[in-house]
């Protein structure tokens, strides 16, 4: 549910840029500057959240960011200026990196318990709710403010955790059994040097593919609209497709680590990633584009969340929350890095930096094939 609820909150958010850029008369690179705000407040809080999850258990966090990320939700809508967009969106990026870290330290607990790669499952729930959002969004994007539709997504958010977080805060994490190698085994001691390497290089593989995640939320919906004229619906209907297609692909994550192993799901999904993107990015006509933001989403859809879970096991809350940090570092270079690039050359050219970077997470994943189970 909370997974689910944090992919609802998010595609919401992101569908309503374009009015947002409107409203607030801002630039591609002020925009981009703005939207830093979203990835900035994440990376601040998340080694923050890491440690308060050790201390209060990532059930309690993960609750209380339940009803930070609603509350939040609903500020963008009230700016005018993208100087006062970047700054509530410093909040907003606060919860949601809160979010984040526990919620996936919480499944990490469970992962390690049921002793079956279902990481992307959990994952699966996020783009789930990312494809209703994204859809709900483009369906009310031209009959509802955006900020009334803001405000009934923080209303909706705030229900979901009153709901659910009661039943998550009944149960404490299942106790596992760490690995000898893992700082579990040994709670008190710093990281091997090795076991630090291999957290940095998986955190590495997922600020790869965030940056992409984070491209094709921030910029898919207005290159659709600016590049290839799409009506916003359609537009927004291109963060949809793309969260349909990660959903399906995190749905069939298991299966696919189960028979391919980490190493090779890795360099498969970087590879299509790249070729999914190049389409995406370059294509003459919208449908074509769609297309391209259908590829990259099945090619990007396994390899955060088996970064991210991957470190966990290795360090816990605490490699949960490095690798994160790392992870929505791509998720901080991207929103400027493209607009900039955007305001030099143009958006279509701006995006291939996606392709690119899913083909170092494709190279990444494969130099990473001994630190893997397979």
């Amino acid at each position: 549910m909370f997974f689910a609820l944090d992919g609802f909150l998010f595609a919401g958010w992101v569908v309503r840029i374009p009015a947002i850029k409107q409203q607030t008369g801002a630039s591609a690179s002020t925009l981009g500057l703005a939207l830093l705000g979203v990835s900035a407040g994440a990376v601040i809080t998340m080694m923050l959240t890491g440690r308060l999850c050790r201390r209060y258990g990532s059930h309690a966090v993960t609750v209380a960011c339940g009803v930070l990320l609603p509350l939040s939700i609903a500020l963008p809508a009230q700016t005018h200026s993208a100087l006062s967009l970047g700054l509530v969106l410093l909040v907003f990026g606060a919860a949601y990196g809160g979010m984040n870290v526990a919620m996936n330290s919480a499944a990490v607990d469970l992962v390690l318990q049921l002793r079956r790669p279902v990481m992307p499952s959990f994952h699966a729930a996020f783009s789930l709710g990312g494809m209703v959002g994204a859809g709900l969004g483009g369906l009310v994007a031209g009959g509802l403010s955006a900020s009334t539709h803001l405000f009934l997504l923080a209303a909706t958010g705030l229900l979901v955790t009153a709901v659910a977080g009661p039943a998550l805060l009944r149960h404490r994490p299942l106790p596992t059994a760490p690995e000898p190698h893992t700082s579990q085994a040994q709670p008190q001691q710093k990281l091997a040097p090795r076991a630090r390497r291999i957290v940095v290089l998986f955190g590495v593989i997922a600020l790869c593919t965030a940056y992409g995640e984070g491209a094709l939320a921030d910029w898919g919906a207005l290159h659709l609209e600016q590049d290839l004229d799409a009506a916003p619906g359609l537009a927004a209907a291109g963060y949809a497709l793309f969260a349909l297609t990660m959903t399906v692909g995190r749905l069939t994550g298991t299966l696919l680590l189960e028979r391919l192993g980490q190493t090779r799901t890795l360099v498969l999904g970087g590879a299509v990633a790249a070729a999914g993107m190049l389409l995406g990015a370059l294509a003459p006509t919208v449908w074509l584009a769609l297309a391209g933001f259908a590829v990259t989403g099945l090619g990007l859809a396994n390899i955060f969340p088996v970064a991210v879970g991957r470190a966990g096991e290795l360090a816990g809350p605490s490699g949960v929350a490095a690798a994160s940090t790392l992870g929505y570092g791509g998720m901080l270079l991207g929103p400027p890095a493209i607009g900039f690039l955007a305001d030099w050359f143009s958006l279509p050219m701006a995006l291939t930096t996606v392709a690119l970077l899913a083909t170092a997470a494709a190279v990444l994943g494969y130099g990473a094939r001994n630190a893997t189970h397979a």
